[in-house]
């Protein structure tokens, strides 16, 4: 994973990106993760919008991405 610190607000987040991203500049997302919320944002607009999910629904998310890519294969 990377990493990258951006100061938000008076908040410092660590920003991580897949390893499974790659250098390609594709389709990434970044999370940055807080005490009660995670924030998401596109990799190719740092500066752009960021998605605040609080963690249960993020928890749930991540539990359904990974049985659907179970699927997958």
């Amino acid at each position: 994973m990377s990493t990258e610190q951006v100061a938000t607000g008076s908040a410092q987040l660590t920003w991580f990106k897949s390893s499974y991203s790659g250098s390609g500049g594709g389709n990434c997302v970044e999370i940055a993760l807080a005490p009660t919320t995670v924030h998401i944002r596109d990799s190719k607009t740092a500066p752009g919008p960021v998605l605040h999910v609080s963690n249960g629904p993020w928890r749930t998310f991540l539990s359904f991405a990974e049985t659907e890519a179970h699927v997958a294969d």
